[in-house]
């Protein structure tokens, strides 16, 4: 079809299950229990309504000491200051909230270890704007501990990006190899629940073939959650970013590939719609007569004088690449994004192919004789 080829690019399909790398084993699953899906009770909105039933008693005889400002509305760094300032009663607060949050967190982790697909994970690294801040360094910390504590033999790690950038860092894992060779930036395009944040990524590929020293250059965001656009006016606001970006990069001299890549929510089908999972996007982003990677195609046809390609994959999933070059030591590992939900990816690493290896090694073996 037209619109498939469209959306491939001739470079691959969209949420693919393998990469060169790792395999993906499952992503986006929807645990449910008899209150509703379980990421509700580990996500961002989780812990600010855990806090909130931890101060609404003391609120009624005036000994909040958190004041009077909603629990929504406290900033991440406001409860990070909590945690170390004078105010002891206010430390202990915050301290109840991680707490009670940690034993929510620990919950859901074990039920999605007990899953088929989540069998003999290894380590779990904890995405998602929550991570980044104190009070959710040391709930990851708790977390950790109450697994050991059950029995599992878990490790569970803070993300090592930046958790605003992890999602465009990973989308590099996504492009395909000839780029890393002939380029040293790419487009990558992360969309949440609230926000929407663009950038130029650059590969440093030669300083580190497996992109561990990957970076933003530089980057866009757009809080849709305050506009609240139509999906139309969405995408419209996505391609302006892109086109900005883009020209930015060409001052700049940088080498941009033409290659674009979408870390988005949901479970995402090989022709690049979504399948499910994008109910918090602007709009009706499910429907079959939409596809995002289409859409850009039509508005950047090109970048730099050659045919624009995209790829797209579900955001936890991307997230979970961003970490993959420090993932070696292991061989199952996933990754959990706590944000506006709980964004889960599992992976394999894949090993290399042993016949290569064998080959490689009677080489060897014949070098040595010869020398010998």
């Amino acid at each position: 079809m037209a619109e498939d080829t469209l959306t491939t690019a001739g470079i691959g399909k969209h949420g693919v299950s393998r990469l060169p790398s790792v395999d993906i084993d499952s992503y986006n699953i929807e645990l449910k229990d008899d209150d509703g899906f379980l990421g509700d009770r580990a996500s961002k909105g989780a812990f600010r309504k855990i806090l909130d039933g931890l101060r609404k008693p003391l609120k009624k005889n005036g000994d909040d000491p958190l004041g009077d400002t909603p629990s929504e509305d406290i900033a991440k760094g406001s409860l990070d200051d909590a945690l170390v300032g004078d105010d002891i009663e206010a430390a202990a607060l915050v301290h109840g909230a991680i707490e009670e949050f940690a034993r929510e967190l620990s919950y859901v982790t074990g039920r999605f270890l007990k899953t088929k697909a989540w069998a003999d994970t290894e380590c779990i690294v904890i995405g998602g704007g929550f991570r980044k801040s104190r009070v959710g360094e040391i709930a990851i910390a708790r977390t950790d501990l109450i697994l050991k504590s059950e029995g599992h033999k878990i490790h569970l790690i803070p993300i090592r990006f930046d958790p605003d950038e992890a999602g465009l860092i990973g989308c590099l894992h996504l492009a395909p190899s000839w780029i890393f060779e002939a380029f040293d930036s790419i487009l990558a395009v992360d969309i949440g629940g609230s926000n929407i944040r663009c950038g130029v990524v650059e590969t440093k590929w030669k300083k580190a073939a497996d992109l561990s020293k990957a970076s933003v250059w530089k980057s866009e965001l757009w809080r849709h959650a305050d506009d609240d656009p139509t999906r139309e006016g969405a995408v419209k606001r996505l391609v302006k970013m892109l086109k900005d970006l883009i020209s930015q990069a060409e001052k700049e001299g940088l080498k941009l590939a033409p290659f674009i890549g979408i870390s988005c929510p949901g479970v995402i089908d090989e022709d690049g719609s979504i399948e499910k999972g994008a109910q918090n996007l602007p709009g009706n982003w499910e429907s079959s007569k939409f596809n995002l990677p289409a859409s850009l195609i039509q508005a950047i046809p090109e970048i730099g004088g050659h045919d624009t390609a995209i790829l797209m994959h579900n955001d936890g999933v991307a997230q979970g690449l961003s970490e993959m070059p420090y993932m070696q030591d292991v061989n199952r590992w996933g990754v959990l994004t706590i944000g506006t939900g709980l964004g889960n990816a599992r992976f394999t690493n894949r090993k290399k192919d042993k016949k290569s290896d064998k080959s490689d090694d009677s080489k060897k073996d014949k070098d040595k004789k010869s020398k010998d």
